[in-house]
């Protein structure tokens, strides 16, 4: 790799250290909250504390000091589940935090360097390029072609050229690199910054919740106004009965608290960020929640060919000159006129190189049997990459007075400023055609001999020769075509939007088999259509070639036009518009630059896309895990209501089966099962080969509602038959309470297990790795063996001993009303044998199946 840095040393590790003590961190102070106090504030909203509380209160004051004594006991526990579950979710997201901390290049002790954004330091030597974020203020020492864009700080959207002998040469902290490269001294870093003067009005910006937050929170806020509702009607029952205010309050507390899935909200937050921790351990950095609940539904992934399908490891392959007329190998021997292609194409290049491209034509000069000629010239003037398509000029001296005016771009844009005749036209395009076909990146190079000391304003006006062509080999990935299938048999179709030439990118997707290969379409093709015709093309088209930003931000929006959920890579600053626009944009973590991980909300560490392959099997695993909690709740939640209900409204014999203490721990078994057992849940063998599910504004559809209604009401029949049961036998009310609670437990286990899954068997489900499984249930069997056999715990909950014939009506009664679930699962399999398969492809490659995430 190339590097100068002009003879600039930096600061050594003693020095950094000795800033650092005077000034602090590249950091900015955020108003400290205190995480205690924003707790306990949090649970005094919660409705379930509220209920607690007042029916604690109402023990207290009736003199049932025991039942107190439980429920407040039961509000810590509460609070300590929430604090664990919050703490779970807060950790995770800071682990997340760190991996998403900005990284910036610096010269220290006379080397190049990487670090985190927050260790620089005042008097540090930052390197910013085309792309970058600057991290601090500074001072610009050295830049080449270098401008930048201030809109954060001016809202003036138009680039501002800047060099060490302007005035102005001063860049600042949150800007952004428009062109080019600069050295730049840190004159101030952290609140010191001209962007940390004016940051402490950002903390009071909130976060927006998310649609399936909203959805959540909505449904949530229906059964609380059901539950109110509802307490007040039994609230009356109670009272009309028994004359008693405070009897009558608690027992329609006991209904509230059997109402209130409060469970829901706590489930979602760490299903969002158990998940985004899980996707960064796999190298894939979730910047935006929302991002998780989108990634199942991906239907269309639109990618750039170099360093995404390649391996951006770019060598010059081929030259090709006008005068010798012959495409000749450079790791060979060239002619005189091939070795001046080559060097054209060097001064062309940045004097610092960062681009694969241009790092590959210094090696190559490098390389070349001529003297080093770079230490004598210096820029005296540049044109930045401009035009449709694009090219970019340098005008480079010496001290003797020697010029030299090199321009390198698209072979059509070098074609279009030299006036070729026919016959010269003729053979650079059978050599472009002979070099694209064969899967290398062409370059045209072009020279001017202007001799007048004022520049035209466009590179365009100058006149210019055709001398030659520079072609790059960048060969594909080795798992890139493994990558396209998975994506294929995941239903998402594949799109290439690339700079590069039709030909070149065909050749590249006919190696990888490619899907649709066969037709491309330009930048300016794509322009002159309609919207309409738009709409219809981006839906046939898989390549599009020749693009910049307007054209590729087009094909975004017509995709969402038509209904796709988009997903987009980008590295490059014209990438940053249409992964903005994109459902799910898409950053390279190594080559991509700071604009485009600005606008991305999504980031891939290790720039491979076959983690995007995972990303998408994470977001549906995270998705469809959810689901199932909600629908356990879902589930679980009708019979308590109906248990409690049914005989208090119909007047049975013991009205009152259930207490608050009754309902409490219910909760406290319901709601680990959901957010740590469900979260934990492996992806299922047919995910990645299923359709990606549809971006709808409801979180369920008619079916998955109907399915946990109907599972609900089934278990509620299994607790009403146990309370028939045990009244039949001439048993007590104790025994009755006894039964009924056993049958609710019994029935929570097993639809625990067979909810796993809403296709394969439990038998199957039995398999999969998650070790909270057993834990939860056996907890729970334990605990409720506890409740019948102690007997101090069974007078505490008025329970009474059953006898071995009674607690098998019980679990049997448990077990049908769940159980016949099996049977529609079996019938489901019967109906798709051939639309889902119990072990695919990518399940085998991913172990997904059948191993847990722990």
């Amino acid at each position: 790799m190339v590097k100068t840095h002009f003879n600039i040393q930096g600061l050594t590790d003693e020095q950094v250290l000795v800033q650092r003590n005077k000034f602090g961190r590249n950091t900015q102070e955020h108003r400290k909250e205190n995480r205690l106090l924003n707790t306990v504030k949090s649970l005094a909203k919660e409705p379930m504390v509220v209920l607690l509380l007042v029916a604690a209160a109402i023990h207290f004051i009736s003199g049932e000091i025991g039942d107190g004594i439980f429920l407040a006991a039961a509000i810590i526990l509460v609070a300590a589940i929430s604090l664990y579950q919050d703490s779970r979710s807060r950790m995770a997201l800071e682990k997340l935090q760190a991996f998403t901390q900005p990284m910036c290049t610096v010269i220290r002790n006379g080397e190049q360097q990487d670090i985190v954004s927050a260790d620089l330091v005042v008097g540090d030597n930052l390197i910013v390029s085309e792309g970058t974020a600057i991290a601090a203020d500074g001072a610009i020492i050295q830049s080449n072609d270098f401008s930048v864009n201030e809109s954060i700080l001016t809202g003036e959207s138009l680039p501002v050229a800047k060099d060490a002998a302007q005035e102005d040469h001063l860049v600042y902290k949150g800007t952004t690199v428009a062109s080019g490269l600069a050295i730049v001294e840190v004159t101030a870093i952290g609140d010191a910054t001209q962007l940390g003067k004016i940051g402490k009005s950002l903390e009071e910006i909130g976060e927006e919740k998310t649609p399936l937050e909203l959805q959540i929170n909505h449904f949530v806020q229906r059964m609380v106004v059901i539950g109110v509702v509802v307490f007040l009607v039994v609230w009356g029952i109670n009272y009309f009965q028994s004359r008693q205010v405070l009897d009558s309050l608690l027992k329609a507390l006991t209904l509230a608290m059997s109402i209130l899935p409060e469970e829901i909200p706590v489930a979602f937050t760490t299903f969002m960020a158990i998940g985004a921790w899980r996707l960064m351990r796999l190298g894939i950095v979730v910047k935006q929640m929302k991002t998780v609940e989108t990634l199942g539904s991906a239907t269309t992934i639109c990618v750039d060919k170099t360093g995404t399908i390649t391996e951006n490891k770019m060598r010059l392959a081929k030259v090709f000159s006008v005068e010798s007329g012959r495409i000749a190998d450079p790791e060979k021997e060239l002619n005189a006129d091939e070795i001046a292609v080559v060097q054209l194409a060097m001064w062309a290049s940045e004097p610092i190189p960062f681009d694969a491209m241009e790092l590959a034509l210094h090696s190559a000069y490098a390389n070349l049997p001529t003297p080093d000629l770079r230490p004598q010239f210096q820029m005296q003037h540049e044109y930045p990459l401009s035009g449709k398509p694009p090219m970019m000029t340098h005008v480079l001296g010496n001290a003797q007075g020697q010029r030299v005016i090199a321009a390198k771009g698209a072979p059509e844009a070098l074609l279009a400023v030299s006036n070729p005749n026919a016959e010269l036209q003729q053979k650079v395009s059978n050599a472009i055609k002979t070099l694209a076909a064969q899967g290398y990146r062409v370059l045209g190079v072009g020279q001017s001999f202007f001799e007048g000391e004022y520049y035209p304003e466009k590179q365009q006006q100058l006149p210019f020769v055709f001398k030659g062509l520079v072609a790059f080999y960048d060969p594909p990935k080795a798992n890139i075509g493994a990558v396209l299938n998975d994506f294929y048999t995941a239903g998402i179709a594949v799109k290439i939007i690339t700079g590069d030439n039709a030909a070149t990118t065909a050749a590249i997707a006919q190696q990888i088999n490619f899907r649709g290969h066969e037709h491309a379409l330009t930048g300016d093709e794509l322009m002159q259509l309609s919207q309409d015709e738009l709409q219809q093309k981006v839906a046939s088209t898989n390549i599009f070639s020749r693009m910049f930003p307007d054209a590729k931000l087009r094909i975004i929006n017509a995709l969402k036009a038509n209904r796709e959920i988009v997903a987009m890579t980008g590295d490059g600053v014209n990438d940053g518009p249409a992964l903005k626009a994109a459902h799910i944009g898409i950053a390279m973590g190594k080559k991509g630059t700071e604009i485009a991980r600005q606008a991305a909300s999504l980031v891939l560490l290790e720039d491979d896309l076959s983690k995007m392959v995972d990303a998408v099997a994470m977001g549906r695993r995270i998705y469809t895990n959810l689901k199932k909690a909600i629908q356990y709740i879902i589930s679980i939640h009708i019979p308590i209501i109906l248990t409690v209900f049914i005989p208090l409204a119909l007047g049975w014999v013991y009205p009152n089966i259930f207490s608050p203490v009754h309902i409490i721990f219910l909760e406290l078994i319901m709601g680990p099962t959901c957010s740590i057992v469900f979260e934990n849940e492996p992806m299922e063998a047919n995910t990645m080969t299923q359709p990606p599910r549809p971006f709808t504004n409801t979180f369920f559809n008619a079916k998955e509602l109907a399915t946990s209604i109907v599972q609900g009401l089934a278990i509620t029949a299994g607790t009403l038959y146990a309370y028939q049961y045990a009244v039949g036998q001439g048993l007590d009310e104790a025994q009755t309470r006894t039964m009924v609670f056993t049958v609710l437990i019994a029935a929570n286990i097993f639809l625990t297990l067979v909810n796993r899954s809403f296709y394969y068997s439990v038998v199957t489900t039995l398999r999969y790795r998650n070790n909270l499984v057993p834990l939860i249930i056996g907890g729970t069997v334990v605990l409720t063996a506890l409740l019948l056999l102690v007997q101090p715990l069974t007078n505490f909950f008025e329970f009474a001993p059953l006898s071995k014939n009674q607690l098998l009506v019980c679990i049997v009664t448990g077990f049908i009303s769940v159980i016949w679930y099996e049977l529609v699962k079996g019938i489901k399999r019967l109906r798709q044998p051939n639309g889902v398969q119990p072990q695919t492809s990518f399940a085998k490659a991913r172990g997904s199946a059948h191993t847990g995430s722990r």
